[in-house]
């Protein structure tokens, strides 16, 4: 072969090799994202009688991050902060997108804002191929002209609690398309969004997983299921890379995107989510565990936000580690995986979280940016009515709009949130409610007009969710309030639950009184759910 062939061959082999070298050294990354996934749902967590032993396996191979916060107690604004590294309130975004009449009278868009930074969109630019399997939820299936998912960065996607008029994928199939697409794209780096429908209502659990709990009784059994049917989606996805021989270049994450649901008093009808086009088992079966914490979904005490965080990356996180020492959130990612992935962020974007990536490389960093939370949903006793958070070092401020009511509660001493401190410390008060304010005087007052829906609006939209009251409020509106409400648990609301769950409103005994059809001066479900106020 002539010398200058020859040294054109070395060439090109040197920079074939280089090109290869190069693409392996940006990891590809999978975030799985359940559902209403409690943080006691694991059995690495210490739960009893619920198995996850993917989960475990994961937990094991990787670093449990203890101290794992969403930016919001409920779906789309969690998801809104995970995927963009910004507070969901600076788009507007306070609670699920619903259908247009309810986004609208929320103050809410009716999609996120697709110019919004995107975690996906970024790692495109640096080679990425980019997927979204499983539920949207950043538009609803009542809303017309919704941005689709390549919108936002995505290069393919299969999902469910998609905009009006989208094919839904099935609930089930996240797993097994997000497998498929790692085969398709083990060339190259990818990142894969799996974001799993467990534990989510309505429950579908498969046959398989029902057979493998029957000694359970119906209610534990249920959700058991769900539960052993979203380790198993981890399990496969986890198969899948060893089998291509990737694990040991794959950030794999395992998160939820709030505290578990409300379980139910009574069992009821199946539910229908019209969303994702399923009918199952209802909250009854929602029995899932906050290991200790206080509150659930829809509050901003640590059960609602504080949710499992586990990252396995070989060679970078230590293996079978409980990280307790850092303030993880998912407004981090974006600038965590950023920073892996080689992606220089633009000068422009000014986002919420920071990054922690030495945390993924094994140390106990402390975030240096405060938390902030902001809840517009629900408000009712006993864990419900904060309405505005922060959490700066180990002290977590909880308080209402006008911070008339706060709590103070230091969490390395107090996870559970069960002693109020704030009367013993009144200066450290007053600095972080100033702080909450001020932030809070920053975010916008009204969504994007170009992230609203041009169809039409119903005359007479409903009533905001808190009220659950008018008459025309749907049964399964007001099932979940009753439920809410009645905290003694006796299948009965009291005229001090009624007024206890709508503390504020006008008019309250007398509203009381029309839904009270025999006098006896108490609601029962029939009284609240089944009927009309007279």
């Amino acid at each position: 072969m002539p010398a200058l062939t020859l040294f054109t061959a070395l060439l090109l082999t040197a920079l074939a090799s280089l090109h290869a070298a190069d693409a392996s050294a940006k990891p590809n990354i999978i975030f799985i994202y359940a559902d209403d996934w409690g943080w006691g749902d694991l059995g690495c967590h210490g739960n009893t009688w619920l198995k996850t032993p993917n989960l475990d396996r994961l937990a094991s191979e990787g670093t449990d991050f203890q101290q794992f916060n969403v930016l919001n107690p409920v779906c789309s604004p969690s998801r809104t902060a995970a995927l963009t590294g910004m507070y969901p309130a600076r788009f507007s975004v306070h609670q699920h997108f619903a259908d247009p009449a309810q986004n609208h009278q929320r103050g809410m868009p009716d999609w996120l804002d697709p110019k919004a930074p995107s975690l996906p969109r970024f790692l495109k630019q640096v080679g990425y191929r980019t997927a979204h399997f499983g539920k949207w939820h950043l538009t609803n299936a009542q809303t017309e002209g919704a941005p689709k998912p390549e919108a936002y960065g995505y290069d393919e996607a299969l999902v469910f609690n998609g905009g009006a008029g989208w094919a839904s994928a099935d609930l089930h199939a996240t797993a097994a398309n997000t497998v498929a697409f790692i085969k398709a794209n083990k060339a190259q780096p990818f990142f894969i969004n799996a974001w799993i429908h467990e534990s989510h209502t309505p429950h579908v659990p498969s046959p398989e997983s029902m057979a493998k709990w029957k000694h359970l009784d119906p209610q534990k059994q249920v959700y058991a299921a769900v539960i052993t049917d979203g380790d198993n989606a981890v399990g496969t996805i986890l198969n899948a890379l060893k089998a291509e021989g990737l694990e040991d270049n794959t950030i794999v994450m395992f998160s939820s995107d709030n505290g578990p649901e409300h379980t139910a008093a009574k069992d009821a009808p199946q539910k229908t989510d019209p969303d994702a086009q399923v009918t199952g088992y209802d909250t009854f079966y929602s029995v899932g565990e906050t290991g200790g914490m206080r509150g659930r979904k829809r509050s901003l005490f640590e059960g609602g936000v504080r949710v499992p965080f586990i990252v396995r990356w070989p060679g970078h996180t230590t293996a079978g580690a409980k990280n307790d020492a850092t303030a993880f959130s998912a407004v981090d990612l974006l600038p965590t995986l950023c920073s892996a992935a080689g992606v220089t962020l633009p000068a422009d974007y000014k986002g919420d979280g920071e990054n922690l990536l030495a945390a993924f490389n094994g140390k106990a960093v402390p975030r240096t940016r405060p938390i902030f939370w902001q809840w517009l949903g629900m408000k009712s006793e006993p864990d419900y009515w904060p309405r505005l958070a922060l959490r700066e070092g180990d002290w977590k401020l909880v308080m209402t709009d006008d911070a008339q009511r706060v709590e103070l509660h230091h969490l390395t001493h107090d996870r559970a949130e069960a002693n109020d401190v704030s009367k013993a410390h009144p200066e450290i008060v007053t600095r972080l409610t100033q702080l909450a304010l001020g932030w809070k005087a920053t975010l916008p007052t009204a969504p994007n007009p170009e992230c609203l829906s041009k169809q039409a609006i119903p005359a007479k939209p409903r009533p905001p969710f808190s009220g659950a009251t008018g008459s025309n409020v749907p049964p399964e509106v007001r099932a979940r309030a009753f439920t809410r409400w009645d905290t003694n648990k006796d299948d009965i609301i009291s005229l001090e639950e009624y007024q206890t769950g709508l503390k504020g409103q006008a008019d309250l005994e007398a509203r009381f009184k029309n839904f009270d059809k025999d006098g006896d001066g108490n609601l029962t479900r029939g009284e609240f759910v089944g009927n009309s106020p007279k």
